[in-house]
């Protein structure tokens, strides 16, 4: 009984460690290399000061890029489920950032990534993630490079490990579809407009701390400078909004910023007339979500339009 016992535990750590990452039905595989030797340069931390901190890792190389078919998804919702798989195949984060807190463009070209299109890097728009876990074949590591154009979201997984007899697929595309919240269509943002006077511009993305906009095109920003285009005479409020780190005063200072970024893209890229719009700021003092969880603040960190005129 007690040998039975035995062989059942080993089997259950060995299946363990075989589980896939399971990507939701509308990704595809868009590329995979395989190597039964090879070495990767692990990101171990941010680029600063010309520097990055790597380790390097030998074993059985394994990179793919994946593709999901979704418009107007964040890197968070891209990244969220993958993370919590990982954490609960035993897997231990040693690394994560976002963006301008990996260190920007020299973070993103210091870090092998497969080519594009197969696999797609918005600088202006990316997380990575590495992580680690100690099997009895021995260690394994493992990177998440994740990012997203306005059409989709892309991630490049990197997995370098022991060799072993029977090599279980890195991934699958079995779990539910993903699909954007609160990225409304063209459509969308109109009829809000028109029926409750404001909308949530969804698919904008702002760190903690930033007033920068990512350099990716935008749905809702589409969708808002083809409705001003059709409504001229119509003038609207951008309303920026943080999440509850930092101060009050900071905070509606930094709200501000960040709703006249998106002014300036309106204008700048988009050919909205500037006498349409207005900035302001209401920092943290109107919450959608919980500021105690990673997931409310990324939603409080956000911009309104709101109508202010609908004269014709």
């Amino acid at each position: 009984m007690i040998r039975i016992l035995a062989v059942l535990i080993a089997f259950w750590a060995g299946a363990a460690e075989a589980q896939t990452l399971d990507f939701p039905s509308n990704a595809s595989l868009q590329r995979e290399v395989v190597s039964p030797v090879d070495s990767y340069v692990l990101p171990m931390g941010i680029w600063d000061r010309g520097e990055m901190p790597v380790q390097t890792v030998e074993g059985r190389l394994v990179q793919q890029a994946w593709r999901i078919e979704a418009a107007s998804l964040t890197t968070l919702q891209l990244v969220r489920p993958l993370r919590e798989q990982l954490r609960n195949d035993r897997y231990r984060i040693i690394f994560e950032c976002q963006t301008e807190a990996c260190g920007g463009f020299d973070f993103r070209f210091g870090v092998e990534t497969l080519p594009p299109p197969e696999m797609r890097i918005n600088i202006g728009d990316f997380r990575f993630l590495a992580a680690e876990r100690t099997g009895e074949n021995g260690p394994e590591y493992l990177s998440l490079f994740t990012s997203r154009t306005a059409q989709a979201g892309f991630v490049q997984i990197t997995h370098v490990g022991p060799v072993v007899e029977e090599q279980p697929p890195l991934a699958v595309a079995a779990a539910p579809a993903i699909r954007a919240s609160g990225a409304p269509s063209q459509a969308g943002i109109a009829a809000q407009l028109d029926q409750t006077g404001s909308a949530i511009l969804g698919d904008l993305t702002f760190e903690t701390g930033s007033a920068q906009l990512g350099a990716a095109g935008y749905a809702s920003l589409q969708a808002l400078a083809d409705y001003l285009l059709t409504y001229p005479t119509r003038t609207v409020a951008l309303v920026g909004h943080t999440d509850a780190a930092g101060g009050l005063e900071g905070n509606i200072a930094l709200s501000k910023r960040r709703a006249a970024s998106v002014l300036e893209r309106l204008v700048a890229v988009y050919g909205v007339d500037r006498g349409q719009l207005e900035a302001e700021g209401m920092g943290y003092l109107a919450p959608v979500a919980t500021n105690l969880t990673e997931a409310g603040r990324e939603a409080n960190r956000r911009v309104e339009v709101i109508v202010t005129s609908t004269s014709e």
